[in-house]
């Protein structure tokens, strides 16, 4: 019966119009007034070009070059030959003036490139169901959701299909031009052909805006915001507010900290690419809930571990017992007992719990993306990006302007630009050498990092200072980690910009195949850039120190060994100091720098002249704001804390809470600055998240090893649980089993004084049994840990399908009715006889159903010798176009 009514309702769509495509002019009760708008007040802008010019050219002849005029002049002239219209305004400024020319494209020019570009246009509004598990089930148990907002003027779904001109009128709101395509298609359309338009030579790769912006021709090209995003006073009915408002007042405000995101306002304004990023923070923050508490408990329970924790009274009541040996080459004996607080204190990091936790987390981090899969699929076919990048996508402008030769593609047979394969390849290889060098830079640092901890160590010691020579160790490898971060960042802007050059000297066709590279050379580098010196404290650091009499150093400096609380406590102090750091100064940053700049913005752009109360244009108002910086930024930032929050989550249990608030406020100061502070992007379709998913797959993989010897080789977990069942399960004598005793060489050399160290060795500083049973069982451990969360993972992902079922068969659906309208029923239904029209199909299947959907229909097939010659050729023609 659904079938049925579906395909009456495409059938009848012609004389049965529905409402708009969801413009924002077309939403219940939406803004009457609009001043995106020409001077005849009914001309919609589309974009808008910007350029600066002193007020008199011989002042600065920079600003008037010859060469920038003539193309700009032959930019502006080739874009009213494609059918643009332009409108041009100034405004005075005190020492120069700004050119704005304002661009509408006329309905002919949207529809050409519409088909250009594939762009998706209605047949017919369907419902749409939540996509928030915690939704869903809060729903089904009938219980209050907190987190629910009633988001005024949602925009509608629909069923969709690739725009024909040929078939106009059998798509949703044709009947009205101004509103039948989108805001951002419209400018989907326009910066289209504003990307593809030469202004020189194109053999010189003189085409596009981005080039002319570049270049300094103009100084900005975007579209405009639609209206203002401050709420109108005193209060106005939700339902009259404009997209941009809604979006302020529901999602960009603190006081939304604790509501669903409106993703489909954010899809309607910014785009699908925008859109998905934050539905995929959203879902990331939303499943750190768990894992936050789950971590949490798990430190928590580190308190009273500490209390009762029996090696640990032993290190406290042990006094003079255990003399141990010097930790430097100018430090003196100590007493094991004096480390009490600080052994107690890792105890906190490092406790049964954290092989609970590792194995928690690993779980975690494969079930999260198998949900966003899933999450991934439903809006990718809700918002019409299920065929992107299989059929939508063009060659970068930049591509085509600088290719050296053409091709003809074997899918569209069009001929197309070309960069040789060997020469790419042979680039690529190149910037791979250039990532194996910087990655050295980084791993030189490293090292530069690690004598900076022991020397400045020793020279607290000969200080002499009772106050800080108890706490060298400590002072030295907390200022460590701090000017770590401070490296790391540094070296996070220098290989951004190169990765940027090597990435456009590769000549990647696609804008997607070249921001994958991109973000592919970015991420190898700062993987090692923020990972290095955990891994070096989690998984070298004490490793290679040797033992008294003969210790091993670097550069002629002896190799550091753990502090006292072990390296797990180490490393729980690296990650913070890393990752909260980075987080703290990234949320600053985003929070006090595009104020500061707007603000200056606004003062370098201020008018000459101002007439009190005058309001500034819509186009003057955008200009002041910022330049949207894109996305990658954000991922990257988000994906280096899922590799802090999984990798390393055995040292620090805290972690996943320290992201959990970070991205609090992260969702806050993001969409503040879409929505107040940046200019409107152009929007960008995407089918997913893209080449971040595989990267997210690989953290989660590496997390799980990264767990494994964490566990194995750092924690004490398994010196214990080896020391319960082959000496005493009660743990007493543990601390004695841990230390070893220095040989009688190293004490005849100091005064015949015995001490200990850690270490399962014997007097001679050779290896105990002890040591090869605990290194098999550790290894065994490793192999275990690893067979049993790949297992889980892989039958998670076997029993989960990616696509849910209720999306497939919407997709199928979509794809039956596409057909149905575009190819068979438009044409075949109508008959026309002089004097009346009838429609023959409509009528029999409103009468006995659809063919299609009862088989054993005894209704009378139709009668294809009433239908004219020529209506069959016609109907034949419009399918073959399709």
């Amino acid at each position: 019966m659904r079938e049925k009514e579906d395909r009456n309702t495409l059938i009848a769509m012609e004389t049965s119009p529905a409402s708009s495509y969801g413009s924002i002019s077309g939403l219940p009760n939406a803004p009457v007034c609009d001043r995106n708008v020409f001077s005849d007040k009914v001309t919609r802008v589309d974009f808008v070009l910007v350029w600066e010019e002193p007020h008199c050219s011989n002042e600065d002849s920079s600003a008037a070059d010859p060469t920038h005029v003539q193309w700009r002049e032959e930019f502006l002239r080739r874009l009213e030959g494609v059918g643009l219209l332009q409108e041009k305004t100034e405004v005075p400024q005190m020492k120069k003036r700004v050119c704005f020319v304002l661009l509408s494209a006329p309905w002919d020019v949207l529809c050409f490139y519409a088909e250009e570009i594939s762009l998706r246009v209605p047949l017919q509004v369907v419902s749409t169901s939540d996509v928030n598990w915690s939704q869903k089930i809060l729903s089904r148990l009938s219980l209050p959701n907190p987190l629910v907002q009633d988001v005024p003027n949602p925009p509608p779904d629909f069923y969709t299909c690739q725009f024909r001109t040929n078939k106009l009128q059998r798509f949703l709101g044709s009947e009205n031009q101004e509103t039948f395509f989108k805001t951002t298609q419209r400018h989907q359309v326009l910066y289209e052909i504003l990307a593809r338009t030469p202004y020189g030579s194109v053999r010189k790769g003189e085409v596009g805006i981005d080039r002319l912006v570049n270049e300094g021709v103009f100084t900005a090209a975007y579209p405009l915001h639609e209206g203002d995003f401050q709420l109108p006073t005193p209060p106005v009915d939700p339902q009259s507010l404009g997209l941009r408002q809604i979006l302020y007042a529901y999602w960009a405000r603190w006081s939304c900290w604790r509501r669903y995101q409106p993703l489909d306002h954010i899809r309607e304004y910014f785009g699908e690419k925008v859109a998905l990023y934050f539905a995929w923070i959203g879902v990331y923050t939303g499943w750190l809930l768990l894992s936050a508490l789950v971590g949490t408990v798990i430190f928590l329970m580190g308190f009273w571990i500490m209390a009762v924790d029996v090696p640990a009274k032993e290190v406290c009541d042990s006094g003079n017992t255990f003399i141990m040996c010097p930790i430097c080459n100018i430090c003196s004996y100590w007493n094991y007992s004096n480390i009490c607080h600080t052994y107690k204190a890792g105890l906190l990091f490092d406790n049964a719990g954290t092989v609970f936790l590792s194995v928690f987390m690993s779980l975690w981090a494969v079930t999260f993306l198998e949900y966003w899969k899933r999450t991934s699929s439903a809006l990718s076919h809700r918002w019409d990006c299920s065929d992107f990048q299989d059929i939508a996508e063009r060659p970068r402008p930049e591509f085509t302007a600088m290719a050296p030769m053409t091709t003809r593609n074997p899918i569209t047979g069009a001929e197309e630009p070309y960069f040789p394969e060997k020469k790419r390849l042979n680039r690529t290889l190149t910037g791979c050498m250039v990532i194996v060098l910087m990655v050295s830079v980084v791993l030189m640092f490293l090292i530069a990092i690690i004598l900076y901890r022991t020397i400045l160590s020793i020279i607290i010691h000969r200080s002499n200072n009772s106050f800080f020579s108890v706490s060298a160790g400590r002072i030295a490898s907390l200022s460590g980690s701090v000017l770590n971060l401070l490296l790391i960042l540094l070296l996070s802007r220098v290989y951004t910009s190169l990765a940027h050059l090597l990435t456009r000297w590769e000549m990647h066709r696609t804008q997607s195949k070249y921001e994958d590279m991109f973000i592919l050379k970015v991420f190898v580098f700062q993987f090692v850039n923020f990972y290095s010196s955990p891994v070096y404290i989690a998984f070298f650091k004490g490793r290679f120190v040797g033992y008294p009499g003969n210790y091993k150093s670097l550069f002629g400096v002896r190799n550091e060994d753990c502090g006292a609380g072990g390296c797990l406590m180490e490393l729980a102090q690296e990650m913070l100091v890393i990752m909260v750091g980075k987080q703290l100064i990234n949320n600053v940053q985003e929070f006090i720098s595009p104020k500061v700049m707007s603000w200056w913005q606004r003062m370098k752009m201020s008018p000459q002249v101002k007439k009190k109360g005058e309001e500034l244009s819509p186009w003057e108002a955008d200009y002041q704001l910022l330049v949207c910086e894109g996305l990658f930024g954000e991922y990257l930032e988000m994906v280096l804390q899922f590799g802090f929050v999984t990798i390393f989550v055995a040292a620090c249990p805290l972690a996943p809470l320290c992201a959990l608030i970070n991205n609090w406020l992260e969702i806050r100061l993001d969409a503040q600055k879409f929505v107040t502070e940046y200019r409107r992007p152009v929007v960008e379709r995407a089918q997913d998240i893209g080449i971040w998913f595989p990267i997210l797959q690989f953290i989660t993989h590496t997390a799980v090893l990264s767990n494994a010897f964490l566990i194995a080789f750092t924690s004490s977990f398994v010196p214990r649980l080896y020391f319960r069942y082959t000496k005493d399960s009660s743990l007493s004598g543990y601390t004695n089993f841990t230390l070893a005793t220095s040989p009688h060489s190293f004490n005849q050399q100091h005064l015949n004084t015995s001490c200990r160290y850690r270490g399962f060795r014997d007097v001679k500083g050779d290896f105990l049994p002890e040591y090869f049973h605990l290194l098999a069982i550790r290894l065994g451990f490793i192999i275990i840990f690893e067979h049993v969360v790949f297992f889980v993972g892989s039958l998670i992902d076997m029993m989960v399908p990616d696509i849910p079922e209720e999306v497939e068969m919407k997709m199928k659906r979509e794809h039956y009715m596409a057909k149905e309208a575009l190819a068979e029923n438009q044409s075949l239904g109508k008959i026309k006889i002089p004097g009346q029209q009838i429609d023959v199909l409509t009528d029999v299947l409103q009468s006995c159903g659809s063919r299609f959907s009862s088989p054993q229909s005894d209704c009378p097939p139709l009668d294809q010798r009433e239908v004219p010659k020529n209506q069959n050729q016609s109907a034949a023609t419009e399918k073959k176009d399709i």
